[in-house]
């Protein structure tokens, strides 16, 4: 999530299976919907991480569709420490 120039809160959720070869958008959204979208993972006990750039660039990807390669190091990045941190070391 994050706030743009003009402040509007922006959010964007990924999901990634096994079998998926990149992770997928499956929620983008601004304002009022940017906000249920953080809501909601709260809600779920998903992590929610905050980083402008990534979600300036993830608002151009289309809902139900894989993230470019361009974003493949940065989210997995994300991925790999969110396991980290599940796995409790």
């Amino acid at each position: 999530m994050s706030r743009h120039e003009d402040d509007e809160r922006r959010a964007a959720a990924l999901s990634y299976k096994q079998g998926y070869y990149a992770p997928i958008v499956v929620a983008r959204g601004k304002g009022v919907l940017a906000e249920a979208i953080i809501a909601s993972a709260h809600e779920a006990g998903v992590y929610v991480h905050e980083s402008p750039d990534l979600v300036k660039l993830l608002m151009q990807v289309d809902t139900d569709q894989y993230i470019p390669p361009e974003l493949y190091r940065a989210v997995a990045e994300i991925l790999v420490w969110l396991q980290w941190l599940d796995s409790g070391e």
